[in-house]
């Protein structure tokens, strides 16, 4: 045997050779080698050894120094997470993630502050967050008064006959009513008699109504002899004539005339879009109803790294041509990095309690003979309901009413019926869920479909929703949500922006307390009902992850996630009450990048 070779570790060259060698040379020969030979064999074993430990990688950035609130049932907290390529690859201790503290590495000192799962937005509209930006933002107006002082100074900053459009005004919000109110509305003739020279466009903080002055009633033709369009209603008073007010589908008679957005209109109500939500914190948004001009500039956002935060687009059910094309395609998962899902569809069964287009089982309580809305026919909704589960896509069906949740309800569990290897995970949700029967609240469970409910809803329509409802309705089947989490269900939270601002915290504030903004009433409505601070996180966070099927990439805080978070100045899970709408988001962190942070 011959043996020939260099080896570092002993020094040795090619001297060994056994064969015809003097016996007595070769065996004082091995016995002045064989310790070094044990030597060499344990070093070998030790870099055989070390060789098979993975290789320790500098992180790309640590937070520590504060608490992280995980969501993860095995560490529930931890203060410290480190991140390399836009994932969470430990959380826990300091010493824990040291050792992936290196040169390159940046480090975010949270001085105590409170890291969060990124939140999730569950639903609303992104082009109607930077619409409000743009244009006559009438959420805070007070009275009629206002609206009218509001469009009547854009009004004189914008040439004649160019439109003037508006939106977030609500009737049962404002501190005085005007006169002249038909059927519980405002009339057009004062904001006609002050804005002669432009049309207007006035949608209601619903978004399921609108007011429009004498000009764009003209410029729409609208005039005593205008039919009702199915699911919708033109206000007309008892000489006939239209008062201006559009209930449900009515709007689209006016909103149809309006001159198309430019591309170059749209980015800029995007990007302000975007701004908005992440300095609120939003790290995913649940896009609630998208036309195809608008999706293009989703894609060219995020193929320009300009999206930032992670969108999970729903396709408008009204435009057939745009379901056929996706139909085709199936359904469009983790674009752009993640940062783009496009596999739901949002269709709609009924309109809005403040408008009372929502559509019940039995009349208004303060509008006899008057159930709602049915504003898309329930056979569309099958329709759509079955190729959308036959091409796995998820379906997302706004329902405010119980009469619309039952409907629903019905389709959805005909469908899951009828295709049953293709129901396996669905997900299909129902959006809003605000007012449902009580004999059907344990379905949603049942049939595994998500409420995806907005708890700010709560917060500012209970005041005046219990004239629509009753007492009885409004306690036992109107914002049901422990009792639906109780059962089983996953409650995907949201804010419906711009109905109300894209805010998470006023949304968890009013999950945990059942109260108005301004704090009323003592120990909230229907207090029975409260979520838990744990849920009211969940329901902002993993709950809302599972309700875009990306609970295996975000909603939580654990390794292999991606680095998604929001970081407060205080603890909402343990301060006081009346303290969490006092609380700030100083940072927000999508990716692992630092896509916001307070000044």
């Amino acid at each position: 045997m011959v043996f020939v070779g260099h080896n570092s570790l002993t020094g040795y060259g090619p001297w060994f050779c056994m064969k015809n060698a003097n016996f007595d040379l070769r065996k004082r020969t091995l016995k002045r080698l064989l310790p070094k030979m044990k030597n060499l064999v344990i070093l070998t074993l030790i870099f055989l050894m070390l060789s098979c430990v993975p290789k320790v990688e500098q992180a790309d950035l640590i937070l520590r120094g504060g608490t992280v609130y995980t969501l993860d049932e095995t560490q529930p907290t931890a203060e410290a997470i480190a991140i390399k390529n836009g994932e969470i690859v430990k959380v826990g201790a300091f010493a824990d993630v040291e050792d992936l503290l290196g040169d390159s590495t940046r480090v975010i000192e949270l001085e105590g502050r409170y890291v969060y799962p990124g939140f999730v937005e569950g639903h609303a509209h992104i082009m109607g967050i930077g619409a409000n930006l743009i244009n006559v933002d009438l959420m805070g107006a007070k009275s009629y008064d206002e609206v009218i002082a509001l469009v009547k100074e854009r009004a004189a900053q914008t040439p004649e006959g160019q439109w003037i459009v508006g939106r977030g005004w609500h009737q049962d919000k404002w501190d005085q009513l005007p006169e002249g109110m038909f059927n519980g509305f405002p009339t057009h003739h004062k904001l006609s008699e002050a804005v002669p020279n432009h049309p207007v466009y006035l949608k209601h903080a619903s978004g399921h109504a609108s007011l429009v002055n004498a000009r764009a009633l003209a410029a729409a033709d609208i005039t005593k002899d205008t039919p009702h369009p199915d699911g919708g209603e033109v206000f007309k008073d008892v000489s006939g004539q239209p008062t201006g007010l559009l209930n449900e589908t009515a709007s689209t008679l006016v909103s149809e005339i309006i001159p198309k957005e430019t591309t170059e209109l749209k980015r800029k109500k995007l990007q302000m879009a975007i701004e908005e939500c992440l300095k609120n914190g939003i790290t995913a948004f649940h896009q609630a109803g998208s036309q195809a001009d608008d999706i293009a500039v989703f894609e060219e956002f995020a193929q320009n790294d300009q999206l930032k935060l992670r969108m999970h687009v729903m396709l408008t059910g009204r435009d057939t041509t745009l379901l056929d094309e996706y139909f085709e395609k199936g359904p469009q998962i983790g674009l752009y990095d993640n940062y783009l899902n496009i596999r739901s569809i949002k269709l709609y069964a009924d309109g809005a309690l403040g408008s009372r287009g929502a559509w019940l089982l039995e009349e208004y309580s303060d509008a006899h003979g008057q159930h709602g809305h049915n504003v898309m026919p329930m056979e569309a909704i099958a329709e759509v309901v079955d190729r959308a589960i036959q091409n796995g896509f998820q379906v997302c069906t706004h329902a405010i009413g119980d009469r619309a949740n039952r409907e629903v309800l019905d389709i959805y569990e005909e469908a899951f019926e009828n295709y049953p290897d293709r129901s396996r995970d669905h997900r299909f949700r129902i959006e809003h869920a605000q007012h449902i029967h009580p004999e059907d609240i344990p379905r949603f469970a049942e049939l595994g479909v998500i409420p995806a409910m907005q708890a700010i809803h709560m917060s500012s329509d209970r005041p005046w929703a219990i004239d629509r409802l009753g007492r009885e309705r409004i306690e036992n089947g109107a914002y049901m949500w422990s009792e639906l989490i109780d059962q089983g269900s996953m409650i995907v939270n949201g804010t419906d922006a711009p109905v109300e601002p894209v805010s998470p915290l006023a949304s968890f504030y009013a999950s945990v307390s059942r109260k108005t903004l301004q704090g009323t009433p003592d120990g909230g409505y229907e207090p029975t009902q409260k979520m838990t601070r744990e849920e009211a996180l969940k329901s902002y966070t993993l709950w809302g992850a599972y309700g875009a099927f990306m609970e295996d990439r975000t909603g939580s805080i654990v390794a292999e996630k991606l680095a998604d978070f929001t970081i407060l100045d205080r603890d909402i899970m343990t301060i006081p009450e009346e303290e969490i709408l006092d609380a700030k988001v100083v940072m927000t962190v999508v990716g692992g990048k630092e896509v916001y942070e307070e000044n």
